[in-house]
């Protein structure tokens, strides 16, 4: 849903999430500009070849073992389901700001994406801090998912610990198995 209002004044039950549809357009797979004006590989054109590789150093942070997160990573492949976002955790004092600074990101064609929480989100959720989602459309990409991880850490002043989560984590039926723990919503394919 689409609003001028900021996620803290959004306490409609049930509206959840506060997307930036109204930069982006819908679908969000179709603004064309962002992957030549940062070198990002099509999801549809991406392959084998491509897949991340799974840093040995970092194993031990990984949440599944590496098999595992080849698996999916493959999975992802298979239905070209390569999207994924950083997690970044705000108070509500703070969330609006970097909110704004996100969707001026997103309109001028340094973000992919986003979305936030809103404060019947939050509360729904049983957070205590707000949630912004800023997406990248090929976590395979590693340079792009840096990339906008470095712009979150220079720019928007984001300096704690914060994840990536690759959506195909989020599949779920008959997906659930293979998945195994990288189904579960604190997994993480990356953290900085």
């Amino acid at each position: 849903m689409v609003t001028d209002r900021s996620p803290t004044e959004i306490d409609e039950e049930g509206w959840h999430w506060l997307r930036v549809k109204h930069v982006t357009g819908f679908p969000r797979q179709a603004r064309d500009g962002y992957f030549p004006d940062h070198d990002v590989t099509r999801p549809a054109a991406t392959s084998e070849a491509d897949l991340p590789g799974v840093d040995r150093e970092r194993e031990a942070s990984l949440p599944a073992d590496p098999e595992t997160v080849r698996d999916v990573d493959r999975l992802a492949l298979e239905t070209t389901y390569l999207s994924g976002k950083w997690l970044v955790e705000r108070p509500a004092e703070t969330v609006d700001d970097l909110w704004e600074a996100v969707v001026e990101d997103v309109e001028a064609g340094r973000f992919w994406d986003a979305k936030a929480t809103t404060r019947a989100g939050r509360e729904a959720f049983g957070e205590t801090d707000h949630a912004v989602l800023v997406f990248t459309p090929n976590y395979f990409d590693r340079a792009d998912v840096d990339r906008v991880r470095h712009r979150l850490r220079e720019v928007h002043g984001v300096t704690e610990a914060i994840r990536y989560r690759p959506d195909v984590y989020t599949l779920d039926g008959v997906h659930e198995e293979r998945l195994g723990p990288l189904a579960d919503s604190g997994a993480a394919r990356f953290r900085a």
